[in-house]
């Protein structure tokens, strides 16, 4: 395969099946990260989303807290928090908490999307209005995992002095130029929003500030990958993604479907070309396919690390598709 790759990171929405319970779910991410951090994967994130029925990761730090419990190494972190929804004050103190039982081990990514619809965001007493304070609750975050000020009115207890790394997420220029000017690690979600990558990565660059955290940019785009033995084994694996995406774009959410055998059959000729520009960024089959195309989408981005979400109905071969990664990543 050549040279080794890039570092290799996972991304897990946490899905749960259809047949499944949330406990399911989060049994088999659990296991995922013990296999991920055999394997040498660097990071294992879990996403903030509310009022969705396929995905169990809704209280993204308990479920960090769980996954880091299990494992020894590997880093546990969120990808991401969306900080509209809560307080720096109350981020600080549940971070600082995993960073005080997992010391060194902890990420703490940050979004500003509801990760949710509207009714629901009313629902977590979001104020409308959160997003647009984004950038100063990053710093307030910040200023709370750094050491105490003289005369500071409250502080992150555990969290002041732990300095818990924070990257910003995003889909879009704003979170490129917000990484840029706080210095700070960026990963983009062209997982499902890849129109916008290679401009937000350029931007990024070229804005880019030195910080304490973090001295030159450090990009990590999220892409999907489900690898098996053959192309064809791959491509019926991934049906379950195009139907969830379908689903999406139908707005009939729901759990993760098991794959099938003729997707044409499912998804009209303009679902599909909206589904497929969402997942542009899916490397999709064998091993030699997926180490040639992402070694591609590597050259072209100049990543500095991968993170992969590669959701698979069946367990055995989700582990399978990130065994057979990690043997491409170690080149």
């Amino acid at each position: 395969m050549g040279h080794p790759m890039i570092p290799l990171s996972v991304l897990d929405l946490v899905p749960v099946r259809e047949g499944d319970t949330p406990a399911d779910a989060l049994r088999h991410t659990l296991d995922l990260a013990q296999h991920a951090e055999a394997w040498g994967y660097r990071r294992y994130w879990m996403a903030e989303h509310h009022n969705m029925t396929g995905i169990a990761s809704a209280a993204t730090s308990v479920v960090i807290g769980y996954v880091a419990g299990g494992t020894r190494t590997i880093r546990v972190g969120s990808g991401g928090v969306m900080l509209p929804n809560h307080s720096p004050l109350v981020i600080a103190e549940q971070f600082g908490t995993l960073e005080s039982l997992y010391p060194g081990r902890i990420d703490l990514g940050l979004g500003r999307a509801p990760g949710t619809d509207q009714v629901t965001a009313r629902a977590l007493r979001r104020d409308p209005a959160a997003a647009d304070t984004f950038p100063d609750d990053v710093l307030e975050l910040q200023a709370l995992f750094g050491p105490v000020q003289p005369g500071q009115p409250y502080r992150a207890v555990p969290g002041a002095g732990l300095n818990v790394p924070l990257w910003i997420l995003g889909s879009s220029l704003y979170g490129s130029q917000l990484a840029a000017a706080f210095g700070l690690p960026y990963a983009f979600a062209s997982h499902f929003a890849p129109d916008a990558l290679h401009q937000a990565l350029r931007i990024y660059r070229e804005r880019f500030k030195p910080s304490a955290q973090l001295d030159r940019p450090y990009a990590m785009p999220c892409v999907n990958v489900v690898a098996a033995d053959t192309d064809d084994e791959a491509r019926y694996l991934f049906t379950s993604v195009q139907q969830s995406f379908t689903r999406m774009i139908r707005n009939t959410r729901g759990r993760m479907p098991p794959p099938i055998d003729d997707i044409d059959s499912f998804w009209t000729p303009a679902e599909k070309a909206q589904a497929m520009r969402m997942l542009s960024c899916a490397f999709v089959g064998s091993p030699e396919t997926v180490a040639r195309e992402l070694r591609g989408f590597i050259e072209q981005t100049g990543a500095d690390e991968l993170i992969v979400s590669g959701p698979i109905f069946d367990h055995a071969a989700r582990l399978r598709s990130f065994e057979l990664l990690a043997q491409i990543g170690r080149g």
